[in-house]
């Protein structure tokens, strides 16, 4: 994925901030679409297309957090969100809604290009993998589809934000075998995610509660290792 194809959508209404990001990011060979409030972001995803969003938390009509849950009601595309807040409990509930990413201002312009190139890098995997002949696994009564993100317990379809997707798809991938907790935060955020270290821990746990009894027994805890698929003794 070369730069010249990759549209962000900067949603930013300090116009100094947002100027300033929109020409480094188009110095770097970026297309950039800049969105004043959380109406024209929505707005702009709609018409624009773009590969991934730049969200402001603090913004005028809808907020970030706002823009972030209807974007996730119909599409997984990257979204770092910008923010002043730093508290582990916001950026938590962010994160659950469907984060990919978050950068608290001020940050330096490198370390943003730095983490959009990590989630483009992330972004192109994902393509591959869904243009490869075998994008549906099955495991026991589970089954998920790579390329309709579809993810189905039991025949029931049951809906798993973008990171609980990503970690089922790695899980059921290779089932039986192992997937240590820095090897799923490697995968599935593509670096050392700057957080609480039990992360993997809280989103499998709100697996097992979509899945339910008997199937979220489906989810093995290897202690001292990290987690895999098996079937029950």
């Amino acid at each position: 994925m070369n730069e010249e194809d990759v549209k962000i959508l900067l949603v930013e209404d300090e116009e100094s901030v947002a100027s300033f990001v929109k020409t480094e990011l188009e110095f770097e060979g970026y297309q950039v679409i800049w969105a004043q409030d959380g109406k024209e972001a929505l707005d702009f995803f709609k018409s624009e297309k773009p590969t991934l969003i730049l969200l402001d938390w603090m913004l005028p009509i809808y907020d970030g957090i706002t823009v972030l849950r209807r974007i996730r009601k119909q599409s997984d595309i990257p979204i770092i969100m910008l923010t002043a807040k730093n508290s582990t409990s916001d950026i938590s509930s962010a994160l659950d809604q469907g984060l990919d990413d978050y950068i608290t201002k001020p940050f330096e312009i490198e370390e943003l290009f730095a983490r959009i190139r990590v989630v483009l890098r992330r972004l192109k995997k994902k393509q591959e993998q869904e243009n490869t002949p075998n994008s549906t696994f099955e495991f026991d009564k589970l089954k998920i589809d790579l390329v309709k993100h579809e993810f189905f317990c039991n025949g029931e379809k049951i809906y798993l934000t973008p990171k609980e997707f990503a970690l089922m798809a790695e899980l059921m991938r290779d089932p039986e075998n192992v997937k240590s907790r820095d090897e799923l935060l490697d995968i599935v955020w593509g670096y050392d995610f700057v957080g609480q270290t039990n992360t993997v821990d809280v989103y499998i746990r709100a697996i097992r509660n979509k899945l339910g009894d008997p199937y979220k027994k489906l989810i093995k805890t290897v202690r001292g290792l990290g987690y895999c698929l098996r079937r029950n003794d």
